[in-house]
């Protein structure tokens, strides 16, 4: 029997629409359902490889854990991952078909629903309940014609729908009540509750304008949800965290360097959570001042953001701390900017050949084949202030368009075990380290020796260093994300909902 199905649509980005979806998932679990989350096209950089080798969005990743269940590309058979400001590359069903336009791909969109409607109906056979996550706004009135991600995704999947606004923005009434009127009278009907989000303040204040909204729209509101302080993975550059912020508590100052194109930060999340650690994103070579650790991250536009990191003069602040003895870390494309040469013989990222900062003996070239694979390994034996962490396993995956050998006086980082594959990742050399995992500096066994090490080199104890479980913390994330949205929404009404036919 197919699965029901619920659709979470939001009235623009960022109004919490993959934070909602989640909590949906999570509350739908503990009331004993078979549950998965769907998104017919997600637009990130974020992404995460399934067992099997395919490309997903990492908002359905985390809205899969909250369901409990392991990521399936069904769940995000369309991924666009922005290479310009009107391109991207477009990954179907988990693996990379291409670069298109934005005008390109609007042309291939009736090819594409064929893909997404299979995608669904295989998934929908296999659970109780659907929650599908839209994109933007469901009345972009210029891109109507077509659609596969809001009005046009739930009527492929019979799927009523709940319009999110967020209050915390301001004009959440105009909002609400704007993106029901443009809407189609049959997606009007489609529409069968609104939530209001991010609410901070008394209720009761409130409770008018709700009175007011119901009767203006002849639609229910069957929730207002708190402004939530939980810390789950969040969506692409629109993350809080990204914002430059600065710290004079925290014993340890780690950068990150906020890449134009910076893809994958939630690589950062559990060093983030670290006792003694303060992580900053950065875009200044100001911004480095008095930092003791440097993380050059993974990118979608390598070669692109290498030239950025030239002419914004943070190549030069980056090559001076290290040779003062800060050390520098970089994962996938900020592994391959490390190198002394990046060559695209075959035109991947524009074609041509340009100089890396040099900190590692190593040299890449750009395939126009993608790496997209889970790995498991050990760090080998690096020297410099992470010697520690030899023997050490990891866990990750890789998502990369390229190729890096190791030149003459280069040590590996990492053995990596690839399917039965054995092999060698990354690089060492001195205090620079480079690797293609991501996902790396998720684990306790990894991250506390290397905290250790940086507050040594400082002269401080680690003595009071908290190591926490990184599963166990995100369940309690999940579970204290679905108690919080389930008092605030009108569950029997949901579950009512969920009951109707919106064929």
């Amino acid at each position: 029997m197919a699965a029901k199905t619920i659709m979470i649509q939001g009235t623009a980005s960022n109004s919490g629409k993959s934070i909602l979806t989640a909590a949906l998932c999570r509350i739908f679990k503990q009331d004993g359902y078979r549950v998965a989350p769907f998104k017919s096209q997600n637009m990130a950089l974020n992404s995460y490889i399934t067992a099997d080798g395919l490309e997903m969005g990492r908002a359905q990743v985390m809205q899969a854990e909250a369901a409990g269940i392991a990521p399936d590309v069904r769940m995000n058979p369309i991924l666009l991952k922005p290479t310009s400001d009107v391109g991207s590359q477009v990954i179907l069903c988990g693996k990379a078909i291409g670069n298109r336009t934005a005008k390109e791909y609007w042309s291939d969109k009736k090819a594409l629903r064929p893909f997404i409607q299979q995608a669904f109906d295989s998934l929908a056979n296999d659970y109780d309940i659907i929650v599908i996550e839209g994109a933007g706004s469901p009345a972009e009135i210029n891109l109507k014609q077509d659609d596969l991600v809001n009005m046009g995704m739930a009527k492929m999947a019979h799927a009523p729908v709940l319009l999110v606004g967020d209050i915390d923005r301001g004009g959440v009434f105009a909002s609400l009540y704007g993106t029901v009127k443009l809407l189609e009278p049959d997606e009007q009907d489609r529409i069968q509750g609104l939530i209001i989000n991010k609410f901070r303040g008394d209720l009761e204040i409130l409770r008018p304008g709700l009175d007011d909204l119901e009767r203006l729209t002849d639609k229910p509101v069957i929730g207002v949800v708190p402004y939530a302080h939980l810390d789950i993975d969040d969506e692409d550059s629109l993350s809080e965290r990204l914002t430059a912020k600065d710290s004079s508590k925290a014993a340890l100052q780690i950068a990150v360097i906020r890449l134009p194109h910076l893809s994958n930060f939630t690589d950062f999340a559990s060093l983030e959570r670290m006792s003694a650690v303060f992580v900053r994103y950065v875009d200044t070579p100001k911004q480095l001042d008095g930092v003791d650790f440097i993380i050059i991250p993974g990118t979608k536009s390598t070669i692109d953001d290498l030239k950025w990191l030239r002419t914004s003069g943070l190549e030069a602040k980056i090559q001076r701390l290290h040779h003062e003895g800060t050390p520098v870390l970089g994962i996938c494309g900020g592994y391959q900017m490390m190198g002394r040469h990046l060559h695209d013989p075959e035109g991947v990222e524009g074609g041509g050949s340009i100089a890396g900062l040099g900190l590692l003996p190593t040299e890449t070239i750009f395939r126009a084949q993608k790496t997209t694979t889970q790995a498991t390994g050990k760090i080998l034996s690096p020297g410099g202030i992470f010697h520690d962490l030899a023997g050490v396993p990891t866990i990750g995956y890789e998502i990369h368009m390229g190729d890096t050998t190791l030149l003459e006086g280069a040590v590996p980082f990492q053995q990596l075990m690839r399917g039965i594959e054995l092999v060698t990742d990354g690089c060492y050399a001195g205090d620079a380290y480079g690797t293609y995992m991501h996902g790396v500096l998720d684990t306790p066994e990894v991250l506390e020796p290397l905290i250790r090490a940086l507050l040594a080199r400082k002269g401080i104890s680690a003595s009071d260093i908290t190591v926490f479980d990184p599963v166990q913390y995100k369940e309690e994330q999940y579970d204290k994300l679905a108690d919080m949205v389930r008092s605030a929404l009108d569950m029997e009404r949901i579950y009512q909902i969920l009951e109707a036919d919106y064929a």
